[in-house]
């Protein structure tokens, strides 16, 4: 018989597989798209945390966000490949991650808010570049 935590433990390993499988079936864009996504819930779940006063919330999903910029798309960023562009990414990323640890420190919802104003022209531009790309497709 199934109770509560199982439910939600099956459920999270159905979450997890649903991931693990458009992770799988990605293209090298669509996993900078998946993670832009999941900065995104990261940023927006850590400002209602702190809007909240859930101090341990907001400092997990502003950890979150950090390691998405830092592990995920800073580290995609080939600065001998991109050049000038690569390095204005890399200084876009740092500057968010800046901001999101001192959001963090002095619990600022307009540093959080910073941060997530400089990284949504990015995330909007990739976004752009697949619907280009998948007209340019058809």
């Amino acid at each position: 018989m199934y109770t509560s935590l199982n439910r939600r433990t099956a459920a999270n390993a159905y979450a997890q597989v649903g991931v693990q499988s458009a992770v799988d079936g990605a293209s090298p864009h669509q996993l900078i798209q998946l993670l832009f996504d999941a900065l995104d819930v990261a940023l927006n779940k850590a400002k209602a945390a702190m809007l909240s006063g859930n101090i341990s919330e907001k400092g997990v999903q502003i950890g979150k966000a950090v390691r998405i910029l830092e592990e995920g798309l800073k580290a995609s960023v080939n600065p001998e490949q991109g050049g000038e562009l690569a390095h204005n990414l890399i200084s876009v990323y740092d500057y968010s991650i800046t901001q999101l640890t001192l959001a963090n420190l002095r619990n600022d919802v307009a540093l959080l808010q910073s941060a997530q104003d400089v990284l949504a022209p990015v995330a909007s531009g990739w976004r752009e570049i697949a619907g280009t790309s998948a007209i340019a497709g058809t």
